[in-house]
């Protein structure tokens, strides 16, 4: 199944590249998950392709969510003429490929408590499909829905509701989107970079007890099950864990005298 959907993949990817390279306009994939996304990047190296060229099939590519470190993100591939710092500049402005809507009560005295599953749930009730909708940013009494322009416009025209908490939607710009992910630094020392240790290390396990969690399938790296508690994280990698939450891994800041790996992680808050 997996070959299957990276084929799928590939031959769209390949097929908006070539379109942006031989007709000299922009074109973008749907949303994509951390998973796909990952995928992506194994194409690029099944093919020879180094991630840090940014090209494909000739053409020049950005991967944009909205918003700096959102998960899910599309690929946008620019013409000859258009570079990524040009694109975002003018993507920024102009919102021509993802639009942000900013979903607040109608009477704040009376709202419930919404979460990132209710505003989820209310969009997928509207028939929506997840391809089309990027992050959802809750926070208290608001969020911000990052979302394709047609569907946008659909969210500030239909929802109304959601749970018991009458809302109203105004499609923004994304820069007035003024909640971002919480995080949480934490530092310390693991006798590797294998996921079982620095999952040990961030949640306080012991590495039994962390490999008990992989073999259950409950660990996702980039969005995939882990099935392996001897990968090693790369800098970067979001780890998420079924009842414990998820971190990002940022990488090794140092080694010990005895050998032991000095790391750093965000965890989510």
């Amino acid at each position: 199944m997996e070959e299957k959907t990276r084929d799928f993949l590939a031959g769209r990817l390949k097929d908006l590249a070539n379109r942006a390279y031989q007709n000299g306009f922009t074109t973008n994939t749907v949303f994509l998950s951390m998973s796909e996304q990952a995928m992506f990047y194994q194409i690029l190296s099944s093919e020879g392709v180094s991630s840090n060229v940014h090209e494909y099939c000739g053409a020049k590519y950005v991967v944009y969510g909205g918003f700096d470190e959102a998960e899910r993100a599309v690929i946008c591939f620019l013409p000859d003429y258009l570079d990524e710092e040009t694109f975002l500049m003018s993507e920024k402005a102009e919102q021509s490929i993802i639009s942000c809507i900013h979903i607040t009560p109608v009477n704040s005295r009376f709202a419930d408590d919404l979460n990132h599953r209710d505003y989820l749930g209310a969009l997928m009730n509207m028939g929506i499909e997840r391809d089309q909708i990027g992050d959802i940013l809750a926070g208290d009494k608001e969020a911000y829905v990052f979302a394709t322009p047609e569907i946008a416009a659909m969210i500030e025209k239909e929802l109304i509701r959601i749970r018991h908490t009458s809302v109203k939607c105004q499609i923004v710009n994304a820069r007035e989107c003024d909640i971002r992910p919480q995080f949480k630094e934490v530092s310390g020392s693991v006798a590797s970079e294998r996921c079982d240790a620095i999952l040990a290390f961030v949640y306080h396990l012991s590495r039994s007890e962390a490999q008990k969690l992989i073999e259950s399938e409950s660990v996702f790296i980039d969005g995939r099950t882990a099935y392996s508690g001897g990968y090693d994280l790369k800098p970067g990698s979001r780890v998420s864990v079924r009842g414990h939450g998820k971190f990002i891994y940022d990488g090794q800041t140092g080694t010990s005298r005895k050998g032991r790996l000095f790391v750093q992680v965000r965890i989510f808050v």
